[in-house]
């Protein structure tokens, strides 16, 4: 069963994002290329991680 994990968009530098966790504490942000999410993401954009995807959350 897939765990599902939710981000909010830090910042965008160029190619990539820097996500944080906010459904667990977390030191750092995740840096994630911008490829691998919605083209529409901005800073602030709520996302939901789950079956190896990432979606804007509603």
């Amino acid at each position: 069963m897939m765990e599902t994990m939710h981000y909010i968009v830090e910042s965008i530098d160029g190619d990539y994002a820097n996500l944080r966790r906010t459904d667990v504490q977390m030191d750092e942000p995740k840096l994630v290329a911008r490829a691998l999410l919605p083209e529409e993401i901005q800073e602030g954009s709520k996302l939901v991680y789950s079956c190896l995807q990432y979606e804007l959350e509603e």
